[in-house]
This record gives structure tokens, C-alpha cells and sequence, in this order.
């Protein structure tokens, strides 16, 4: 072959794939909160459009809000969690070949985000406990073949934000009032780790001193400055699992003994970071956590269990999601409502994109590393949207009206 007709077939080549690159459809679920209403949108590379709105809930006068969506491991199923009851919220199961209703199970109050751990196949469900006083909260292990919840772990303070790692062996939740990221043992079901994921001005000396005057409250700290130490066994050291506090306490006095333990070791006179969103990186070594409170997205170093690079961002990070290849990381910014794109491995800033209404939400990357899709939240009686952004270009390439209030969003399927 001459080079000129090889120039001519590389260049035909790289045309056919191009095109068969665009021939993708992307299909997503975006939940309208203030709707009762769930859309399932698609994507064509070019064009959003919505392919079927699906009501979700049981109550018909009533508004549940619906929140957190996850799709199954093997994308036959959908869930999603509904925050509002009386009092208690649920998590409802739906398939995607037809978007009908199988099952729900009531959980503790307003569910929040939640996923399926591969490792398990287990949903893990955190409760966003909006009611009275500031106590820890839980995340509600559910099994989704009949739908009923099969343990209930106490965490933190209105924990929000919530992912398995890649290899479903462990679920992580961030805590935006008591201000930590909590590991939890998927098989197990125990709390394994938490870390403070604000500033802390005490010295190494100050913290040891303080953790040794509250010995048991949280063994991961001995382990993340840098002692050398291993994990600790939980089971050596009452108080690291939640699930072993004596029942004999009062409630009062329980629930006040484990918020203490919540912040044993904090420097809490700064500000509180409010973390919102946790997200683990695919390589299995980080995870990242949106720091709603002080305009910054922490990297913590699971080996080491600290943090490890601190991003600063635009007003009000509030989701946050890694390209699968690791190359990005896309934030939404809430208070300014714009979707931010950052070079990870350099830590830096790309561009910064206006999104298509004033309050961003939610933020997932498709699994080609190729977009961005944003919900975004209308005010009053607009509606949502689900904004598209390419990630190499850092562009917005497309958008779509949904229900009011757009919030929780999963991804579905590539089809070709």
C-alpha cells in the first residue's frame, strides 16, 4: 500500500470512528423533587431529550420528595428513595425495562442518597435526619431482592452525601453537622473509620493527648498521623463500632455519648466544613469529599487515612464525581450555581461553566469519561434541567427541561 492511499484509509479510519463514537445514546434518571416525579432522559451526543416521565410515590395529594437514585448493579432495577413521611421516609424499587413499581420498605427519617455495594449486594441508605436536636443518624442496610431493611447503623450528624468503593468492600458517608466522613465495613455493617474533614489547628502532640484522654473514641487517628500503626480491631475497642454501645444507656444519654464521640479530637472553634458529598476515586486509593461550609473539595488518602490535597472552589461545592480514567473531576457549585471541571492528577481548575438555572445540584459522569450531566434545580414554579457538559472540551453541549426541583440523578446504560 502506497503511503498515499494508507494517509487516505487513516483518515477514513479515524471518520468512522468518530461517527460510531457519536452514535451513542446515554440514558439517565433524574428525580424532580418537588414533583413526585422521575424522568428518564437520553442523550444522543448531541441533543437531551426526555424519554418518559414516570410518577413515583404512593400518596396522591401529598408531596414526598422524592431524593436519591441508584441504579442496580446489572441495570435491571432503579431505587429511590423517598424523603418525606410520616415520619418515616422509604426506598423504592422500580425496573427499567418497564419503570413499574416492585416494592418499598419504610426506613428511618428523610433517606437520603444510597447505592448497591457489588460485594454485598446489599443498598446502603443514609438517613438525613432533619428532626429536633443535632444527633448522629443512621445508614439503613436494605436487601433489595425482598426489599426489607436488615440493619440500621448509627453515623453521624445528617449525613448526606454517600458511596460504595469500587470494590463494594466499604461505604463511605459524609456527615454535614458533625463535620466527618465515616468508613463503614460493608460486610461486616459496623463503622470501621471517621475522619474530620475541616482544618484542625492542634499540633500532632494535641491531638494524641486529647484521643488518649478519649481512648476508643476514634482508633483511625493513631493510624492517620503518621505513627505507623495498623488498622485497629474494632472489635478490640468499644466505642469505634457504633453498633456496640451498651442498650442499658438512656437514650438521651446514648444519643449525647456518641455526638461527644462524633467530634472527640476536632478542633471545632473554626468553621464548620458541612460536608455534602463523598465520592471514591476508581483506583480505590481516595476518596473526595465537597466541603459545602468552607468552599473547598478535600482529598483524603484512604491508606493513610488523612487528608491528603485541598481543592479550593467556588461558593458552595456541593456534589462531586471522578472520571472513570481519573482524569477529571467534575463539582457542582451551588451557591453560584455552576458546574466547575478540574484537571485531577494537576489540581487544577479548568473552567468553570454557567449552568442552566440558579441552584446546581447533581453531578455524574458517563463511564466513557466523555460527559458530565448536571441536575439543576428550578426556583419557584420553573422547571429543572439536566445539563450536558463535555468533559475535553469542557462545553455544554446540551440541556433539557425536567420536574421542579431537579436533584437526584443515576446513570443507566451506554447503548450503541
Amino acid at each position: 500500500m502506497s503511503m498515499k492511499y494508507f494517509v487516505l484509509w487513516m483518515v477514513f479510519l479515524s471518520i468512522g470512528l468518530a461517527l460510531a463514537e457519536d452514535g451513542k445514546s446515554y440514558y439517565l434518571y433524574v428525580a424532580a423533587e418537588s414533583q413526585d416525579q422521575v424522568e428518564l432522559v437520553r442523550f444522543d451526543g448531541t441533543k437531551a431529550e426526555v424519554v418518559e416521565s414516570i410518577s413515583v410515590g404512593v400518596w396522591p395529594v401529598e408531596i414526598e420528595g422524592p431524593h436519591g437514585l441508584t441504579v442496580s448493579e446489572d441495570g435491571k432495577y432503579w431505587y429511590l428513595s423517598m424523603a418525606h413521611g410520616k415520619p418515616y421516609g422509604h426506598v423504592y424499587k422500580y425496573t427499567t425495562a418497564d419503570n413499574e413499581m416492585l416494592g418499598r420498605v419504610e426506613l428511618d427519617m428523610f433517606p437520603a442518597t444510597l447505592q448497591e455495594s457489588s460485594a454485598t449486594g446489599f443498598l446502603y441508605v443514609v438517613n438525613f435526619n432533619l428532626h429536633g436536636d443535632h444527633v448522629p443518624s443512621t445508614v439503613s442496610v436494605v436487601d433489595p431482592e425482598t426489599m426489607t431493611e436488615i440493619e440500621r447503623v448509627e453515623t453521624g450528624v445528617m449525613p448526606h452525601g454517600s458511596r460504595v468503593s469500587p470494590d463494594g468492600r466499604y461505604h463511605y458517608s459524609c456527615s454535614m453537622m458533625s463535620g466527618e466522613v465515616i468508613e463503614l465495613d460493608a460486610l461486616s455493617m459496623t463503622v470501621t473509620r471517621r475522619l474530620f474533614t475541616g482544618k484542625q489547628d492542634m499540633t500532632d502532640h494535641d491531638k494524641m493527648k486529647e484521643q488518649d484522654e478519649h481512648a476508643g473514641h476514634d482508633m483511625g487517628s493513631a493510624e492517620h498521623e503518621g505513627h505507623g500503626k495498623k488498622k485497629m480491631d474494632h472489635d478490640e475497642h468499644a466505642g469505634h463500632d457504633m453498633k456496640k454501645m451498651t442498650k442499658a444507656e438512656p437514650d438521651d444519654q446514648k444519643k449525647k455519648k456518641m455526638k461527644n464521640m462524633s467530634h472527640a479530637g476536632h478542633d471545632m472553634s473554626g468553621p464548620m466544613p458541612k460536608p455534602t458529598w463523598v465520592y471514591p476515586h476508581p483506583n480505590g486509593k481516595f476518596v473526595y469529599v465537597a466541603n459545602n461550609g468552607t468552599d473547598n473539595i478535600v482529598e483524603i488518602d484512604l491508606e493513610n487515612w488523612k487528608v491528603n490535597r485541598r481543592f479550593k472552589t467556588g461558593k458552595g461545592p456541593y456534589n462531586v464525581e471522578i472520571s472513570n480514567d481519573g482524569k477529571y473531576m467534575a463539582a457542582t457549585y451551588k451557591s453560584e450555581a455552576t458546574t466547575a471541571i478540574w484537571d485531577l492528577p494537576a489540581g487544577k481548575e479548568l473552567a468553570v461553566i454557567p449552568n442552566t438555572r440558579k441552584v446546581s445540584h447533581g453531578v455524574i459522569i458517563s463511564p466513557d469519561s466523555r460527559y458530565a450531566f448536571v441536575s439543576v434545580e428550578g426556583i419557584g414554579g420553573e422547571p429543572g434541567a439536566l445539563d450536558v457538559i463535555e468533559l475535553k472540551t469542557q462545553k455544554m453541549v446540551a440541556t433539557v427541561d425536567t420536574g421542579k426541583q431537579a436533584g437526584g440523578i443515576a446513570f443507566w446504560k451506554i447503548d450503541d
